[in-house]
């Protein structure tokens, strides 16, 4: 701690003045020219145009809750929002429309990074994709789900089926450049190679990694290099991809009555055993589990401002659903978070159910592997 003390001492204040209708580029401008250590150990000091007060934190917070929101901004073409809802964003693989995007993604890691450190949460949730590069951690099929639901569905048609003499796929992908349809090779010479049934494996692999990471791989770069230079990678390398978004965006205030009012159920009634035995497990659930559950099913910590009422799925608001999954009593429960879906096996008793759904949630997509 008495080294923080030392840090703070030896880097004097940041100075930011801001005109609010300006806040993301009048930020990147004040900032632009500062050490990683000036941003990481000087004490933030906020200033908007044209308005007194003296900053005893609390424009400073609002300063990065305004900011957090801006960086997602459609006129800047930095971040995408993902098709399960509008609240969840993905690097826009056609950034380079805005020629500065590059430092603009590296800024954007800094600002994320400095919040981390001063243990301020942000407005902001990101695709389990970019989480998991954060971290170092290879992508899963599972986490195109949420990205493109009918390219994540026409993969796992290709993995559960044989494909001998039906699929015509090549090792590459046809990707649009600004109108022009180029193609890229997965692997070399790739638009020359089958996928077969005997490589299919591989081929859905590298297709789910370049379409999540590949193609904007620059961007991402320049994210971690803003980020880590606040936050060492070794730091957050012992959280999975659910902690870590709950680290950057806070553990969000569940109203557990709220939720159960407005979910709906398929092939099972709110008088069904394993439906009150689902509402007694989320009630047992500290804060964090409860907020993982919340990950699970529909793909991010973010309970909307109105309520669960206003919760968002791939075509508009998208209640929690809860619906009968008719295979074996020993399954896991899945989901489907383009549409808030839990699949829930009849379990026989609480236990069983408790324990089921808190395995399912507590280790999330490790399990969906290309198995």
């Amino acid at each position: 701690h008495t080294r923080n003390s030392e840090d703070r001492i030896a880097h004097p204040s940041v100075q930011l003045n801001i005109r609010r209708d300006q806040i993301f580029l009048d930020s990147f401008k004040n900032l632009y020219f500062k050490t990683a250590n000036e941003i990481k150990y000087g004490k933030l000091n906020i200033r908007f145009h044209g308005e007194e007060g003296v900053d005893a934190g609390g424009v400073t917070r609002e300063w990065f809750a305004a900011l957090s929101r801006q960086m997602f901004n459609p006129d800047y073409a930095l971040f995408n929002p993902v098709a399960s809802d509008r609240t969840t964003f993905h690097p826009n693989p056609m950034s380079g429309i805005n020629d500065e995007h590059l430092t603009f993604f590296k800024f954007v890691g800094r600002i994320i990074g400095k919040a981390m450190y001063e243990g301020r949460v942000l407005d902001c949730h990101f695709s389990r994709a970019v989480y998991r590069r954060i971290l170092g951690k290879p992508v899963s099929l599972k986490d195109m789900e949420t990205l493109d639901l009918d390219y994540y569905k026409s993969l796992c048609w290709i993995l559960e089926n044989d494909i001998t003499d039906i699929t015509f796929e090549t090792f590459s992908v046809e990707v649009d450049r600004f109108g022009e349809t180029e193609i890229v090779d997965l692997i070399e010479n790739g638009r020359d190679i089958p996928v077969t049934e005997e490589n299919k494996q591989e081929y859905v692999r590298l297709v789910v990694e370049h379409r999540l990471i590949k193609s904007v791989e620059a961007q991402l770069e320049h994210f971690l290099k803003g980020f880590h230079e606040i936050i060492p990678a070794e730091l957050v390398s012992i959280f999975n991809e659910q902690e870590l978004e709950l680290l950057i965006s806070g553990l969000p205030d569940i109203d557990v009555d709220d939720w159960k009012n407005n979910t709906e159920y398929h092939n099972y009634q709110q008088t069904s055993p394993q439906i009150q035995w689902f509402w007694r497990a989320v009630r047992s659930f500290d804060k964090e589990e409860k907020a993982k559950l919340l990950q699970f099913v529909t793909g991010t910590s973010k309970v909307p401002l109105n309520g669960f009422k206003e919760l968002e799925g791939m075509n508009g608001f998208t209640k929690f659903n809860i619906h009968r999954d008719y295979g074996s009593k020993d399954r896991l429960p899945s989901s489907h978070t383009c549409f808030n879906q839990l699949d829930l096996p009849e379990y026989e008793t609480y236990e069983q159910l408790r324990h089921q759904l808190y395995t399912a949630m507590t280790q999330g997509s490790e399990y969906f592997g290309f198995a």
